[in-house]
């Protein structure tokens, strides 16, 4: 029975709700950058310094999940996550009344601190609903939420911005949050604490190579993904030649390549978990440098562009990978794994951004992606080669 590590009789319930929050701060994530023109315009702002109240979000993300994951370790997680969500919520209601840039600035930041805490929390409660060799299959469906948050989500919240004013876009994202809240009181079991945590014994995740090796692999080798989708709009616009009115529909294929990529990939990893990781990172080297190449087709960038999207599944294995190597320090590295995506989604358009001012094109872009790809590919060559080698005798950190 799935249920053997947890009092609920119905984890197919608990997933569903912890999915809820995945696709709640998916959404808002992805939408806020699609909503951009929208609340620029009524906060009379331009466009790069509207920028700045994404990029506020991602340092709340990157704060935010070492500080409260480290705050919450003696936290029941089932109580934790109901606060993490209705925090989120809150931060989404206060960004949707925000009357300046300022307070939308301080509100977008407060509203990215649950981010990574929640999705490493609920990763480790969605594990511990089923039997070992099923984790990874098990923390893909909380996952699943935020790429269907890519689906389904952004279109709907641009949609509702569109109609009713930018306000109710994160209107809507703070009563999904509410609604998470909800869900995990009424399902979520109430003994998923796992090993007895402290701030201290979480922090001694700090000291494990293996927990560092894990999170550059995420933080540069998700890099290339983001290279190509922050400026896909822009190149299929100029270099595809296509009209604005296609650009949503290949940004959705790209949703579709991720939620496929979170359905199947996991299978595979909860048989060979590290074999997996490798084999996705050079998987997605090889789609990025086809990018440039078919650029100039829409239907083969489509196609490419979906099996980009797959590639996104390296999340969920990294995420399985640190259950392992955290040892004692679970809350603390699972949610580390959020502050790593984040870092590889500011690294990624960095980069790619210089490449394009370089003069070396929109389609630059997917070079600037195989590379990270093919980096992170090198750390987690690092990551194996220091597991296989035989002076590890005791790693494990007191707690």
């Amino acid at each position: 029975m799935h249920d053997a590590h947890g009092p609920s009789a119905r984890p197919a319930l608990v997933f569903f709700a912890l999915a809820m929050g995945g696709f709640a701060i998916g959404t808002t994530e992805f939408a806020t950058m699609s909503l951009l023109p929208y609340f620029s315009r009524g906060l009379g702002i331009d466009a790069p310094t509207a920028g700045h109240v994404i990029s506020a979000y991602a340092l709340g993300v990157v704060v935010g999940a070492p500080l409260l994951a480290v705050a919450g370790a003696k936290l029941a997680r089932r109580t934790l996550l109901i606060g993490l969500m209705t925090l989120f919520a809150a931060g989404n209601a206060l960004s949707a009344l925000a009357p300046s840039y300022e307070a939308m600035l301080a509100f977008r930041f407060l509203s990215g601190l649950p981010h990574g805490a929640y999705f490493g929390v609920a990763a480790l409660v969605a594990a511990s609903l089923v039997p070992p060799e099923r984790r990874t299959l098990a923390v893909s469906r909380v996952m699943l939420g935020l790429t269907i948050a890519t689906v389904v989500g952004v279109p709907l919240a641009n949609m509702m911005g569109q109609l009713l004013g930018w306000r109710w876009g994160f209107a809507i994202v703070a009563a999904l949050g509410l609604t998470t809240a909800l869900l995990v009181a009424r399902f979520a079991p109430h003994t998923t604490e796992g090993p007895v945590a402290s701030a201290r014994g979480e922090l001694a995740a700090l000291r494990l190579p293996q927990v560092w090796l894990t999170l550059g692999i995420g933080a540069i080798g998700f890099g290339g993904l983001f290279a190509v989708y922050t400026y896909l709009a822009s190149t299929l616009v100029a270099v595809t030649g296509v009209s604005a009115g296609w650009v949503p529909v290949v940004l959705c294929i790209f949703g579709l390549g991720m939620t496929a990529g979170n359905l199947v990939i996991p299978r595979f990893a909860d048989r060979a978990l590290m074999p997996t990781a490798g084999a996705l990172l050079l998987w997605s080297a090889a789609a990025l440098a086809l990018f440039p190449l078919v650029a100039d087709n829409i239907w083969l960038v489509a196609i490419d562009v979906f099996v980009i999207g797959t590639g996104g599944a390296l999340g969920t294995v990294l995420q399985t990978r640190l259950m392992d190597v955290a040892h004692g320090a679970q809350g603390l590295a699972a949610a580390l794994n959020h502050s790593a995506f984040n870092t590889a989604n500011a690294l990624g358009p960095w980069l790619a951004g210089l490449a394009i001012a370089g003069g070396y094109g929109w389609t630059s872009t997917g070079w600037v992606g195989c590379a990270l790809a093919l980096a992170g590919l090198a750390v987690w060559a690092a990551s194996m080669f220091v597991e296989r080698a035989p002076a590890q005798p005791v790693a494990c950190p007191a707690e």
